[in-house]
């Protein structure tokens, strides 16, 4: 089995979609609503979207736990690589840059998500390019316990 569809894989992607459900009030499949798919369906679905898909974990320098295929063609990376790379290194060092994302990050955590966030990101080969139109939204599960963060990046171009 692929790691991006390993049992642990699946779990989260549970834990993702019920979160963003939870907080957005909205499905992450857009029409089909997660909760009508079994783990492995959910996770072929979430993989294949479109839009692209990342999610950190709740570390104090928060590595990414998952990316869909969309996300690993825009960072240009594979799943073994990505889900190592501490998140804040998917935007550019300059300090203006990080502070604005953890701004962003803090306040999603506070309220649980916010919505059409904005920002410039960099891919392992330095290509640019500027997100928009993004949720931020907490990971969660049933008893409230925080699992990390993800973004559902509708909108992306090249700078």
């Amino acid at each position: 089995m692929q790691t991006h569809f390993s049992p642990l894989t699946l779990a989260y992607n549970r834990l993702m979609a019920n979160s963003f459900k939870s907080f957005t009030g909205a499905s992450i499949l857009g029409m089909a609503d997660a909760a009508d798919l079994d783990d492995a369906a959910l996770a072929q679905a979430l993989f294949h979207l479109p839009q692209a898909i990342v999610s950190h974990g709740a570390e104090t320098d928060p590595v990414f736990r998952y990316a869909n295929q969309q996300a690993l063609t825009l960072w240009e990376m594979d799943w073994h690589a990505f889900t190592r790379l501490p998140s804040r290194l998917s935007a550019e060092s300059a300090s203006d840059i990080q502070s604005d994302r953890d701004t962003l990050l803090k306040a999603a955590l506070a309220r649980g998500w916010v919505d059409d966030y904005a920002g410039v990101r960099i891919s392992s080969t330095g290509r640019r390019f500027h997100i928009r139109n993004t949720t931020l939204w907490n990971v969660v599960d049933g008893l409230g316990v925080h699992h990390g963060q993800a973004a559902f990046i509708r909108d992306w171009r090249f700078l």
